[in-house]
């Protein structure tokens, strides 16, 4: 919950190539709203991280909901952020947490969240009844996959999420270079 952090980041949003073409050609984002979004109803990009956003597109392909999966570059101001890398943003979350009885489904993926999505936009409501002001955008680190050797501190998937409420804190996007897309 602050602007200490550097402002500007790099974000990569995996799509369908349809909507890269469509968010290239000037259209806007359209916000996901699911109730099990891990950081509630907003705009979701892989911070430094294309592969992980053609990853995720290649993922809606064999779930059918892409048929050729594309991924596109943002520069994203964080602006007001509610960052759950910092002490603050996890108190804030974790107060927040204090009105809630539901749980995070959690399969094998654990990519089921409706508990996080439910605290993450209840605080927004709190803030906004408040009146506080209203947060911007949202980053956090998520920990997913497998070990990446016995033992090892480190996983597969870890990548931190941005998640946009405040479409103006999108500046621009771009193309991303196939270079970036190979591992």
């Amino acid at each position: 919950m602050h602007r200490l952090s550097s402002s500007f980041v790099l974000g990569f949003h995996g799509c369908d190539q349809s909507v890269a073409h469509d968010l290239l050609s000037g259209n806007y984002f359209i916000p996901s709203a699911n109730d099990w979004d891990w950081l509630g109803s907003g705009i979701y990009f892989w911070e430094t991280n294309p592969l992980r956003g053609i990853a995720f597109a290649k993922e809606g392909r064999s779930r059918g909901k892409l048929t050729k999966p594309a991924v596109i570059g943002a520069v994203i101001d964080l602006g007001f952020c509610l960052d759950l890398t910092s002490s603050t943003g996890i108190e804030a979350v974790k107060a927040a947490h204090e009105d809630f009885i539901p749980k995070n489904r959690l399969g094998s993926d654990k990519l089921l969240r409706e508990l996080d999505c439910a605290v993450i936009n209840h605080l927004h409501k709190v803030r906004e009844a408040a009146p506080l002001p209203a947060f911007q955008t949202v980053k956090a680190v998520f920990i997913e996959g497998n070990r990446i050797y016995d033992d090892a501190g480190f996983f597969e998937k870890t990548h931190i999420q941005i998640w946009v409420r405040d479409k103006s804190c999108i500046k621009g996007v771009f193309r991303v270079s196939d270079e970036y897309l190979r591992a």
